[in-house]
């Protein structure tokens, strides 16, 4: 069935939510220009990153299906817009660490770069308001934002699409550092799927020949050459996945 945009559901920082039209058990998420940092105190545009992290996204989630990950993903409807399963999104951010990076370096005083042993994993608030806080699973129990379950779940599959996606990277010659991940139920089936995206928004990835930054530290840092990092990704993961048929 083909699907129109119907009423918007929300507008976030980096995409809109429609209902579809007609109504189904599917939502269009379309993909922003708009950049943010730190909690959205710092604010830009990236010129066509939208379209970037929408053919990312459309790309990743479809290899990460095929690898065991469930996903939320239906298709990809234009450059801008990808069709997803409606979920309810569990208020946990799922972040993998494996180096250290960002804000751990200052929260522990480690050296930017130190390698984990193994994967590190944190969770943290998703609520803006708050400024997306760190907490621990002793928290989310207590106060029923996942069951343990969920959580161990959560973390398995975290931890899957670590491995999956640090080959990926590394065929492009860019080593996955972290990211972020974001899950929700299905209400009518109750499965847990991965949400969102996966873009380099979400995640830090270095350039193993060079080791420069390639992701969104170079907007929340002024770093410059930011749209052009963006468009290199794409273009390696382009060239990945069109080895693998997958780009269209």
């Amino acid at each position: 069935m083909k699907f129109e945009r119907g009423p918007q559901i929300r507008e976030g920082k980096a995409k809109i939510l429609f209902e579809t039209a007609p109504k189904s058990d599917n939502v269009i998420q379309f993909f922003k220009d708009d950049a943010t940092a730190f909690n959205a105190l710092k604010k830009g545009v990236i010129e066509n990153k939208g379209i970037i992290n929408n053919s990312i996204s459309s790309w990743i989630f479809p290899h990460l299906e095929k690898n065991g990950v469930r996903t939320h993903f239906v298709d990809r409807m234009s450059e801008r817009e990808m069709l997803v399963r409606k979920v309810r999104i569990i208020p946990v951010e799922v972040v993998v660490r494996n180096r250290a990076a960002g804000s751990i370096c200052k929260r522990l005083g480690l050296e930017k770069g130190v390698p984990f042993a193994t994967p590190l994993i944190e969770f943290f608030l998703k609520d803006d308001a708050l400024g997306d806080p760190l907490i621990g699973e002793s928290h989310i129990y207590h106060f029923k934002w996942a069951t343990e379950t969920e959580i161990a779940q959560l973390k398995k599959q975290a931890l899957r699409v670590n491995d999956l996606l640090k080959e990926v990277f590394a065929a492009v010659r860019l080593e996955l550092i972290d990211f972020k991940l974001e899950f929700g139920v299905d209400e009518k089936t109750g499965e847990i799927l991965l949400a969102d995206e996966f873009t380099a928004d979400g995640c830090r990835l270095w350039d193993l020949d060079t080791g420069q930054s390639m992701d969104k530290d170079r907007f929340r840092h002024d770093m410059g050459n930011v749209v052009e990092s963006y468009q290199e990704v794409w273009k390696r993961l382009e060239t990945f996945f069109a080895k693998l048929g997958r780009t269209k």
